[in-house]
């Protein structure tokens, strides 16, 4: 009991690790949670900041998803303590420690943890959101029918069922975090890839 504690307890701490607002400050930006959308992801940050803080914002929330889990299998940990760690570092991106508990929606940070959990796991997600994002150019609804898919995609693969049961809440999470976008998306308001605002 005390590792799988240790373990989640850790990959909390390394989820509260908000890359957007770092990326922020160090680059001398205004603080993702008072500029655009208000949401602290790589999203936004693109908007605030350009490519290239939105970039490393992507990459530092995806790793922080995935070393842990890495961490933990390298350390002989089993299934129901890994997927137990994959939960604890997306719910600390959500909810971080160290951000007012402030945090962003989850996406790369989820793709993060699948990918510690299982590469083709992570392949099959990657594939729905490629499909989703060139046939209706929607980035939100792509991210969430991926998500969404995961658990199924999870037992076709014949992964541990604790796997199954730790994607459920999380994708229940991405979509009420996205709640928002679901509203825009039902509007017909959404933006879509590749689409400029047009000035007022």
């Amino acid at each position: 009991m005390f590792p799988a504690l240790l373990c989640f307890a850790l990959a909390y701490l390394c989820g509260s690790v908000s890359a957007a607002i770092i990326t922020c400050r160090l680059l001398g930006l205004p603080d993702p949670r008072s500029e655009g959308s208000g949401n602290p992801g790589a999203t936004n940050v693109l908007r605030i900041g350009g490519k290239k803080a939105a970039v490393i914002t992507l990459l530092g929330d995806l790793l922080k998803g995935l070393l842990p889990v890495l961490l933990a299998r390298a350390a002989g940990m089993d299934a129901d303590v890994l997927a137990l760690t994959a939960f604890g570092a997306f719910i600390g991106h959500l909810y971080p420690l160290f951000f007012g508990f402030q945090g962003g929606k989850g996406v790369a940070t989820a793709l993060g943890v699948i990918i510690g959990l299982s590469w083709q796991l992570a392949l099959c997600a990657l594939a729905t959101w490629l499909v989703m994002a060139f046939t209706l150019r929607i980035s939100s609804l792509a991210a969430l029918t991926a998500a969404a898919l995961a658990p199924l995609y999870a037992w076709l693969i014949g992964l541990p069922p604790v796997y199954v049961i730790a994607l459920l809440p999380m994708v229940a999470l991405l979509v009420w975090r996205h709640r928002g976008n679901i509203a825009k998306i039902r509007a017909g308001t959404e933006s879509r890839i590749g689409e400029r605002k047009k000035s007022p």
